[in-house]
C-alpha cells in the first residue's frame, strides 16, 4: 500500500459564492459524519469540502471491489463444479451477457446527466446486488444467461453514472483523486482475491455460496456508504444544441476512446499472454506465474498516487499515453527473451519486464483517466463515460483472441509486433488530445470549471433565475 501523507489531501477547500464574481475560498475541516448524511439525503452543506464525497467513494469503490475479488475468482469454478453447467456453456453465456451489457453504457450515461450521477449509480448497484444473490438460486443454462445479462447491463449502467460521479466529486484536483481511488481499487481486488483462495480450497458449495453472497452484500454495502457520503449532484444545465447520442458525433473524442480501447490489450498482456508463455515457452518454475501477479499488483498500487497526481490536463495525458507506449516497448520484448535464458534467470527476466510494463500500466491508466473525464463535456459526463467504457470493454473481449491468436502464434516476431503496437498507439495520444481540446468549447482551469465541479451552475447566479 502507498505511504498517504497528509499533503496527498490538502487543499480541501468549499466555494462560498456571495454574489456574481464574489468567490470566497475557505480552508474546511473534513467532513462529520452528520454532514455526510446531510448531504448524502440530497441538501448541500454550505462551505461543506471535498473531501467527504471522496472519502465515501474511495471506501464504497474498494468495498465493492473486494466482493468483486472474491467472486471473479471463484465464479468459473462455481458454476462449473457446482451447478454443474459445461465449460463451453459457461463461456457462450458468459459472452452472450457481456455483448449484451454494452447496449446499456450510453443510454445510462444520458439518465446520469438527466437525473443525477447518484441515483443511477444507486439502481444500479441495487440491481447488481440483487442479480448476484439470484446466480445462488439458478439451475440451467438459460437462467444463468438472464442473469448474467442483468448483471452486466447493470455494470455497465453503473459503470457510466459512476464516471460521472467521479468527476463531480473530483474537486480541485481530480487526477489526484481518481489516483488514490484506483490504487484502493486495485487494493480491494487483492484482498478479494486472497479471500476467495480459502473458499477455493475448501472446495464446497456452501463456501462458493458464501463467495457469492458476499459480493452481493458488498454491492449493498457500497451503496449504503454512497447514500450517506456522496451528495445528490445536480444535473448541469445543458446547452441548446446537446442531443442524447451527441458524443457520437465527437470524432476526437472517439478517437481517444479507440486508441484507450487498443491500448487496453497490456492489460491482459500481464494477466493472460504472459502466463501462458511462461508455461508454454520457457523453463521457468510455475510460481513465476502467481510472482508476476503480485507484483503487478503491487508496484501499480505503490506508484498509482504517486504518478497518477501528476496527470491533470488532457496534455498531459497524452504525454502520459506516449510515456506508457514506449514502456511498453521495453517490456515487450523483455518478456520475449524469457524463453531464451536459462530457467534461473528466466524468472528475474519476467520480473523485470513485468516492473517495467506496470509503471507503464500507471502511466497509460492515468493519462486515460486524463483524458477521458477531461476531454468530456461538464454537463454530459455521464453519456460521454458510457462510451468510454462500452469501448474499453470491446477491446477487453476481443484481447483474448487478439493477443493468443496473434502474438503467441508468431513467437517472438508478435512479442515485437505487439510492443511496437503500444509504441505506435502512445505516439498517437499528444496529437489526439491537441486535436481534442482545439475542439472543446471552453478551456480547463476557468472559474466556471472549478464551480461546476463543486456541483453548482456554471452560470452567474444573475442568468439562472429566468
Amino acid at each position: 500500500m502507498p505511504h498517504l501523507q497528509l499533503r496527498d489531501y490538502e487543499p480541501y477547500r468549499a466555494e462560498r459564492t456571495h454574489g456574481p464574481g464574489q468567490v470566497d475560498r475557505t480552508r474546511c475541516a473534513p467532513a462529520s459524519l452528520s454532514d455526510m448524511i446531510r448531504r448524502g439525503s440530497g441538501r448541500r452543506v454550505r462551505g461543506e469540502p471535498t473531501f467527504g464525497p471522496q472519502r465515501a467513494l474511495i471506501t464504497a469503490s474498494f468495498v465493492n471491489r473486494v466482493g468483486n475479488g472474491l467472486f471473479n475468482t471463484a465464479a468459473v469454478l462455481y458454476f462449473t463444479c457446482v451447478v454443474h453447467l459445461p465449460a463451453t456453456q459457461v463461456g457462450a453465456g458468459l459472452t452472450i451477457a457481456g455483448l449484451s451489457g454494452l447496449a446499456a453504457g450510453v443510454p445510462a450515461g444520458n439518465l446520469a446527466d438527466r437525473y443525477g450521477p447518484r441515483t443511477i449509480w444507486l439502481t444500479a448497484l441495487a440491481l447488481q446486488a440483487a442479480t448476484m444473490a439470484a446466480f445462488v438460486l439458478i439451475d440451467s443454462w438459460l437462467a444463468f444467461t438472464l442473469v448474467a445479462t442483468v448483471d452486466r447491463l447493470a455494470a455497465t449502467a453503473g459503470g457510466a453514472a459512476g464516471g460521472a460521479l467521479i468527476a463531480r466529486a473530483g474537486g480541485e484536483r481530480p487526477a489526484a483523486f481518481r489516483a488514490r481511488l484506483r490504487t484502493f481499487v486495485n487494493l480491494g481486488v487483492v484482498v478479494g482475491t486472497l479471500g476467495a483462495a480459502c473458499a477455493i480450497q475448501i472446495n464446497t458449495r456452501p463456501a462458493y455460496t458464501g463467495l457469492i453472497l458476499a459480493n452481493a452484500a458488498s454491492f449493498a454495502c457500497a451503496g449504503l456508504i454512497a447514500f450517506l457520503g456522496v451528495p445528490d449532484y445536480r444535473p448541469l444545465p445543458r446547452p441548446e444544441e446537446h442531443r442524447q447520442w451527441s458524443v457520437l458525433a465527437d470524432r476526437p473524442y472517439l478517437s481517444f476512446v479507440a486508441l484507450y480501447s487498443a491500448m487496453g490489450l497490456q492489460y491482459q498482456t500481464v494477466s493472460l499472454l504472459l502466463p501462458i508463455w511462461l508455461t508454454a515457452h520457457t523453463d521457468a518454475p510455475r510460481w513465476t506465474v502467481a510472482a508476476v501477479y503480485a507484483i503487478n499488483s503491487g508496484v501499480c498500487a505503490l506508484l498509482q498516487s504517486r504518478l497518477g497526481a501528476k496527470v491533470e490536463t488532457p496534455r498531459q495525458g497524452g504525454r502520459a499515453f506516449r510515456l506508457a507506449g514506449l514502456l511498453f516497448l521495453i517490456s515487450c520484448p523483455l518478456m520475449a527473451l524469457t524463453a531464451d535464458v536459462p530457467a534461473w534467470v528466466a524468472p528475474a527476466l519476467a520480473v523485470l519486464a513485468v516492473c517495467v510494463h506496470s509503471v507503464g500500466e500507471v502511466w497509460e491508466s492515468s493519462g486515460g483517466f486524463a483524458l477521458g473525464f477531461g476531454l468530456a463535456p461538464d454537463h454530459a459526463q455521464g453519456q460521454y463515460q458510457g462510451l468510454f467504457g462500452i469501448g474499453f470493454d470491446a477491446g477487453q473481449a476481443l484481447a483474448p483472441v487478439i493477443l493468443t491468436g496473434a502474438v503467441l502464434a508468431l513467437g517472438h516476431t508478435g512479442w515485437l509486433f505487439l510492443g511496437a503496437f503500444f509504441a505506435g498507439l502512445g505516439a498517437a495520444g499528444p496529437p489526439v488530445a491537441a486535436w481534442a481540446e482545439r475542439n472543446r468549447p471552453g478551456k480547463p482551469g476557468t472559474e466556471a470549471s472549478a464551480r461546476r465541479r463543486h456541483g453548482e451552475s456554471p452560470l452567474p447566479e444573475a442568468d439562472c433565475r429566468g
